[in-house]
């Protein structure tokens, strides 16, 4: 719910900021492209929460919590950039799936290094995007450049948590 909060105060914040600016914004205009870039996603958002909370109560928390629990460590976190690298499709698949692996008994670690594998490796989208369009030279290089952020994003977060209090 404070994410909700937040999210409204960074927005009046914003329209602030604009109205002050001249020439003024249209707002009308820019409401009406934030409701244009919203309406398809609004139809699809219930049945892919209800898709990932129908496959978080169908995993096996005791396979889920082993392979990627806490106590998985760097295991569970090589694992967790694998299955995010190879998950296909966009936020309305990954997210529902995350967040059942997460209720599943996942590890906070490991479930940042599946997200960050899947935003920054995504395999779907380097052999259908990335590859023909840019090349192979190209994708190369942005694979051995990139290949461990997601293990790095997950360690960093294992001693975050560690340092907390």
């Amino acid at each position: 719910m404070i994410t909700a909060y937040v999210t409204v105060f960074i927005v009046l914040g914003l329209l602030i900021v604009a109205e002050q600016r001249r020439p003024a914004p249209d707002h009308r205009a820019a409401v009406h492209d934030g409701w244009r870039q919203m309406l398809p996603i609004l139809p699809k958002l219930p049945p892919a929460i209800l898709a990932g909370m129908f496959l978080g109560a169908l995993l096996p928390e005791e396979y889920v919590g082993a392979v990627l629990g806490e106590s998985s460590g760097l295991l569970g976190i090589v694992v967790a950039t694998i299955i995010g690298a190879a998950l296909p499709g966009g936020p309305m698949i990954s997210f529902p799936l995350a967040v059942a692996l997460f209720s599943a008994g996942a590890g906070m670690p490991q479930m940042v290094t599946l997200i960050t594998a899947w935003s920054v490796l995504a395999l779907h989208r380097v052999l259908v995007f990335e590859l023909p369009l840019m090349g192979g030279a190209f994708v190369k290089q942005r694979l051995l450049a990139s290949v461990l952020l997601a293990p790095l994003a997950g360690l960093l977060t294992e001693l975050i948590i560690r340092l907390m209090p």
